[in-house]
């Protein structure tokens, strides 16, 4: 007799797993659960015939199928603990909506909404009208719309009013705006020319004057928010651009990448424009993120000229790109704490984090040093170190602000053990993302606001590590 044949006589049925796993059918369905039984199984032949000698006792094989579902199911979006140094971080969600936003998000996703109904009149209304007044007060803008993200704000922006003419745009300011995707692909895609003026290093006002032809949709700026040029530069600013452009009867438009709304300076960060700022100085139409500096939810806000968002509006492409009403919802309040911007650095998350003392970050620093030493076996060193943290998504690139890590260095000076660590840590239920630098693994404090969840897990780590 075959081992194989040895194995189909002694292996459970299926029936017989299914029946001792009700726990899980009534979990994850008869069906799921069914398939991974016959995958396990099926695993099981395949290990004895490479020579193992696996366990297909009937209770080896639920515990077996309750991780391989457990598993499945922690996949996806998935809540974790940001100590990477960045606190907008673009592969960790960016901005974290204040409570007020998310559960305003949360009631427009379980229930019916006044999404596009006007409740005055009992007729159709603006989605667009939720948020349209807010944005109005803080920018001073005449009007507003709303689309999924700043890349989609500036494509729909000049699929309106620039396809098939032209829009000059400094060399200096053609940057890649993440993922690869850059802002000559952005406006090919709208369906305007690009006509790139001036260096890349100097661009000057009779640059755009003499890039002006029959051709010219508008002038366009691009904040180069994602770098920074040094030295011998020199660059037009948004009024006098803006001035040229009305002097040929030309809209003027600023793709402003992230918005900021209140002075970054007067709670003591570096200073950035503030898109009022954009709209006093003339400028007909700006477009900028709701989810960077904002604080609010991923978005793209087009604010300006009232005859200008009217065309916009009217694009076909405006309803491909729309948001829905968990989106608005969540926008509407991170928008009316602005008008409180007194009290922004205590209900914004984002202004929060960014301005965080740098003492109080070195107090928690020092005061969960010792406990999450006691944790760690041997090679681990840690002790608390200053750092730099950056504001992250392209927003403020060469400024960073003060903080405290909790750094973590390997005995033997092997970087495999910090990155065995680091992947232990991304094991975690709530996975903690650090980073490695210079020869260590550094927990940046700046953005911890469940300490007490993060003490929580360090025994399930001991217990990872002594494996």
């Amino acid at each position: 007799m075959t081992a194989d044949r040895d194995i189909r006589s002694e292996l459970p049925s299926v029936d017989r797993v299914l029946q001792a796993s009700q726990d899980l059918v009534s979990r994850c369905g008869h069906r799921r659960v069914s398939e991974a039984i016959r995958e396990h199984l099926r695993d099981i032949r395949e290990g004895v015939k490479t020579g193992q000698n696996p366990d297909w006792s009937i209770p080896a094989v639920h515990s077996a199928i309750n991780s391989r579902l457990s598993a499945s199911d922690a996949r996806g979006i998935r809540p974790v603990i940001n100590l990477s140094g960045i606190v907008l971080h673009t592969n960790l969600g960016r901005a974290c909506l204040p409570a007020a936003a998310a559960e305003a998000a949360c009631q427009a996703a379980m229930f019916p909404n006044n999404l596009e109904y006007d409740l005055e009149t009992g007729k159709r209304g603006n989605r667009d009208s939720h948020v349209e007044s807010l944005i109005c007060e803080l920018t001073g803008c005449e009007a507003a719309t709303v689309v999924n993200n700043n890349a989609a704000a500036v494509v729909l922006a000049l699929s309106t009013l620039a396809r098939g003419l032209e829009v000059p745009v400094s060399r200096g300011e053609l940057v890649e705006i993440g993922g690869s995707f850059r802002v000559p692909e952005v406006m090919e895609s709208s369906g305007c020319t690009l006509v790139e003026v001036g260096a890349t290093n100097r661009t000057h006002l009779k640059d755009y004057r003499c890039a002006i032809s029959t051709q010219t949709a508008l002038l366009m700026k691009v904040h180069t928010s994602n770098y920074r040029l040094e030295g011998f530069t020199h660059s037009v600013d948004e009024k006098t651009l803006a001035e040229l452009a009305h002097e040929h009867g030309l809209p003027c438009m600023v793709d402003l990448g992230s918005g900021c709304l209140v002075d970054f300076t007067a709670l003591g960060l570096p200073g950035e424009p503030q898109a009022s700022e954009y709209i006093a100085n003339g400028v007909d139409l700006i477009t900028f993120s709701g989810d960077k500096l904002l604080g609010g939810p991923q978005c793209g806000i087009i604010a300006g000229k009232k005859s200008l968002i009217e065309r916009i509006c009217r694009n076909p492409l405006k309803r491909a790109l729309r948001v829905d009403s968990m989106i608005l919802a969540a926008l509407s309040e991170v928008l009316k704490l602005y008008r409180h911007p007194e009290q922004l650095t205590e209900t914004l998350p984002t202004l929060r984090q960014l301005t965080r003392p740098a003492a109080d970050i070195e107090a928690q620093a020092v005061r969960l040093c010792a406990e999450l030493a006691s944790y760690l076996p041997h090679p681990f060193r840690v002790a608390t170190a200053p750092c730099l943290s950056q504001i992250g998504s392209g927003a403020l690139p060469v400024e960073t602000i003060p903080s405290f890590a909790i750094a973590i260095e390997s005995a033997e000076g092997r970087d495999s053990d910090l990155r065995s660590l680091a992947t232990e840590l991304r094991r975690l239920p709530r996975p903690v993302i650090g980073r490695i630098h210079d020869g260590s693994l550094l927990l940046d404090l700046r953005c911890l606001d469940c300490e007490s969840l993060f003490l929580q897990q360090l025994p399930q780590l001991r217990d990872a590590l002594s494996c």
